[in-house]
């Protein structure tokens, strides 16, 4: 009998774990902190998030600096940035998550969250990037790294947008200005 309610719970785990087109909104999804841990975007319910795939070594590795920035003008009023270390572009994210975290503390004095590395694309993508896939399509994909998505305070994706959109840019501002207020 404990064999059997074994396969059932694994048969009923394997159905909804990670399965992006049974989630309902984002809060369904979690990372993994950098230095360990669950990071479950539940936690930020009634706030927007800014989801970013980020890398140490790519030519947009400065947004880091904008990113921070936009993460202190808003966090009291509402936003979280999430930084989510990937390797899919270039190579460009070789190192373990303790370098990954030391470079952003010490190059660029990142305060806010950051996932474990993780896959953005493909078969091996975390279910937060495939689930994006599947709410906003193919054409809002990260194509490189810094690539940003954009959560309301419901946990609805709401925006995508691409690497050269720096995080200060007017259109970034308003949209989560917009996602704060939407509750």
């Amino acid at each position: 009998m404990a064999k059997g309610m074994f396969g059932i719970l694994a048969l009923v785990s394997a159905l909804t774990m990670g399965a992006p087109a049974m989630a309902g909104n984002a809060h369904d999804f979690s990372f993994e902190k950098i230095d360990g841990g669950a990071l479950p975007l539940a936690q930020f319910k009634g706030k927007a998030v800014l989801v970013v795939n980020t890398a140490s070594f790519c030519g947009f590795t400065p947004q880091y600096e904008g990113l921070e920035n936009i993460y202190k003008e808003f966090k009291g009023k509402g936003l979280v940035v999430l930084g989510v270390p990937a390797n899919n572009f270039g190579g460009q994210e070789p190192g373990s998550n303790k370098e990954i975290k030391e470079f952003c503390e010490s190059k660029y004095d990142v305060d806010f969250p950051l996932a474990a590395k993780v896959s953005v694309q493909g078969a091996n993508a975390h279910p937060f990037y495939k689930w994006a896939l599947e709410v906003l399509g193919p054409d809002k994909a990260p194509k490189w790294n810094f690539h940003k998505y954009l959560i309301n305070a419901r946990g609805e994706l709401v925006a995508s947008f691409a690497t050269k959109v720096v995080p200060d840019a007017p259109e970034i501002k308003s949209a989560v200005v917009q996602a704060i207020a939407d509750k």
